[in-house]
């Protein structure tokens, strides 16, 4: 793999991976995710940014990952391989909670019109079927392999510790005028104002992505579809893979929450080129307003307890422009949190383009 240029790893751990993930983890550059679906984000960021990525799981995960696999790499034809293990194989003992999973794995990956194959123990087939597989990748497809028990020879791990990076950042608050309150659009606006010719910006689903478009439709943008909280991971694969860009991933409340454990994984992982934006209106606004949970959730005291380096709160225009040139003039991991007004722009378009040449066009601008 690492001679065809699979050199970027990402994942969540499986006994019968365990021998390929201390491999990755000694000898390639591996990020440890909290979830099977956040790896797979991750993986496509870094596949965006130029790197050829891989993503292991356990079967018994492989629904987390189902999401971005059928919303993400599906609609922006974001090819990744893949490594999923076969617990609760019929015939063998396992435990209880895999028998089902172990009949129907490749069930679900033809479901997810994912190519796959079961990867052989014989490493002259195995570098055969990787080429196979690779061409898939070529063709922008995932391919997966599915592993049976036994089929890695032993790979020692050299170390099992994570170096923890410095937390517990103090939050810096600004005044609190709800009367200076932004809608979704006008923020978007002065981010857009404020980017520079490094600069990606990587946009949630729903209204977000919409709006973003009817700013300025760049190739500097990537504009999200389905796979909700994935933009997070999303941003973090981009920036670790394209040091050189500033990247800036907005989120929603909505978004956040459903994987705000990824929060610990850019506080680990997450480089200085990394500017992450929560606009929180309290609601799921593009699917008619219904309540969030965000107003009980301190969103930035757990980024500044997750490992973000800058943890801002801002709450108008002036403070939101000075947030965004403090990051672009002294580059630091940064959580931004703005809460913003309820509702959308009025008469609000969907891009004319199609997510694969939103894609092709970021990958143009991000590695020309």
């Amino acid at each position: 793999m690492k001679e065809r240029g699979f050199d970027f790893y990402t994942g969540v751990p499986c006994s019968f991976l365990k021998d390929l993930i201390n491999y990755a983890i000694n000898e390639c550059d591996y990020v440890g995710a909290v979830n099977e679906g956040d790896a797979v984000a991750i993986a496509g960021g870094a596949q965006l940014g130029g790197r050829k990525s891989v993503v292991l799981m356990q079967n018994s995960g492989l629904t987390n990952a189902v999401s971005p696999l059928t919303s993400l790499n599906y609609c922006f034809k974001l090819p990744v391989l893949g490594f999923v293990s076969l617990r609760g194989e019929p015939g063998l003992s396992d435990e209880p909670q895999h028998e089902l999973m172990g009949q129907i794995t490749t069930q679900l990956l033809e479901l997810m019109q994912v190519e796959w194959a079961f990867l052989s123990d014989d490493i002259e087939q195995a570098e055969i079927q990787l080429e196979q597989a690779d061409q898939v990748i070529a063709s922008d497809r995932p391919f997966f392999f599915v592993v049976k028990k036994g089929t890695f020879n032993k790979e020692a791990l050299r170390s099992s510790e994570v170096p923890l990076r410095p937390n517990r950042v103090e939050v810096e608050r600004n005044e609190n005028n709800e009367q200076s309150r932004l809608t979704r659009y006008e923020a978007l606006g002065i981010l857009n104002a404020n980017k520079d010719s490094r600069t990606v910006h990587l946009a949630t689903t729903g209204f977000t992505g919409r709006e973003l478009y009817e700013v300025e439709d760049s190739e500097q943008n990537l504009y999200m579809v389905g796979s909700m909280g994935c933009i997070s991971p999303l941003g973090l694969g981009v920036s670790l893979s394209c040091p050189e860009k500033k990247v800036v991933a907005i989120d929603g409340d909505g978004a956040l929450l459903m994987r705000m454990g990824n929060l610990a994984t850019t506080g680990q992982y997450g480089p200085t080129n990394l500017l992450h934006i929560l606009l929180d209106n309290h609601v799921h606004d593009s699917t008619g307003g219904q309540g969030t949970v965000s107003a009980g959730v301190d969103f930035a005291t757990v980024a500044a307890a997750c490992g973000y380096e800058r943890v801002q709160c801002v709450f108008d225009a002036a403070q939101f422009k000075k947030a965004l040139k403090q990051w672009h003039s002294d580059p630091k991991l940064t959580f931004v949190y703005l809460p913003i007004l309820k509702g959308a722009k009025e008469d609000l378009s969907r891009p004319k383009v199609k997510p694969r040449e939103v894609k092709e066009r970021l990958m143009v601008f991000i590695n020309g």
